[in-house]
């Protein structure tokens, strides 16, 4: 039997159907394989969204960040986070901190970010750390008149050092620690007092809160030769925070380029000690 020209037309259209139906099924499987489209992760538009930003920090840290007479919050960090705020469009909101709680804090959602947080595999794992701004020591400080010149001379002592932090684990695994008698306290700068009323032999602290303390101090302090090495400072945000990392980084950046991180520096310590790239 002859075949109509309608049979035809709609063998065609069949035949070309299954065509196109088949090239998007490779399309859809070739995308639903794609890894490099963009995914919001809604952090950064938070922020915006809300008009501020929270930043946790350890409040009797100087200089990077204390209480000043009239309570109110000040030091690098603050200055620091001032400006990235300013670029940014929203209100900095200054929150005071328990070290010890401090991942509590930020994955709670009461802050943002962390400032000063030492940079460690620990605290990588924990938190989406933003570059390194600044680097430090971790130093033994004791008191002009002290007996103690080199970290023998610390077996038997008193040792203040900040509880949860990386002074703390360092200080731990000295072959001396068994030998030395460490004492808690929640933050640098009461270590530091207590070793001005006499009351500790000795204080292993963030050396730029010891150079502040001398600093401001009329009292003699001497840093012993040894220090348990090398430390550096990034800002701890939300582990899935990414987009709001990124922005703040680009910002520490651009700072960097023209100068007014440099000037935020030289306030604090006298010299652009910043190692921003």
């Amino acid at each position: 039997m002859k075949k109509s020209g309608h049979t035809h037309l709609f063998a065609w259209i069949a035949a070309t159907a299954l065509i196109l139906a088949a090239a998007a099924g490779v399309v859809w499987v070739r995308n639903a394989g794609r890894t490099d489209a963009p995914v919001s992760d809604g952090s950064l538009q938070k922020i915006l969204n809300s008009g501020r930003l929270v930043l946790g920090v350890d409040a009797n840290f100087p200089p990077m960040s204390f209480v000043e007479e009239d309570e109110d919050i000040v030091g690098f960090d603050v200055d620091m986070f001032r400006e990235v705020c300013k670029r940014l469009g929203v209100e900095l909101i200054r929150r005071s901190i328990d070290w010890d709680d401090k991942e509590e804090e930020l994955n709670g959602g009461t802050i943002d970010c962390i400032g000063s947080m030492s940079v460690t595999p620990e605290s990588a794992r924990e938190m989406n750390l933003s570059e390194p701004y600044i680097k430090e020591t971790l130093t033994f400080v004791v008191p002009g008149n002290s007996s103690v010149r080199w970290l023998r001379d610390l077996k038997g002592r008193k040792i203040g050092v900040q509880a949860g932090s990386t002074t703390q684990e360092a200080l731990e695994k000295l072959d001396i620690y068994k030998d030395i008698a460490p004492v808690l306290f929640d933050d640098n700068l009461t270590i530091l007092r207590q070793l001005k009323t006499g009351d500790l032999d000795a204080g292993l602290v963030d050396s730029v809160a010891a150079y502040y303390f001398i600093y401001s101090s009329s009292e003699r302090y001497f840093f012993l030769p040894e220090n348990l090495g090398e430390e550096k400072f990034a800002i701890g945000f939300r582990k899935n925070d990414k987009e709001l990392r990124n922005r703040v980084q680009e910002i520490l950046s651009e700072m960097k380029a023209d100068g007014s991180l440099g000037k935020i520096s030289k306030k604090c310590f006298g010299s652009d000690i910043t190692i921003v790239r």
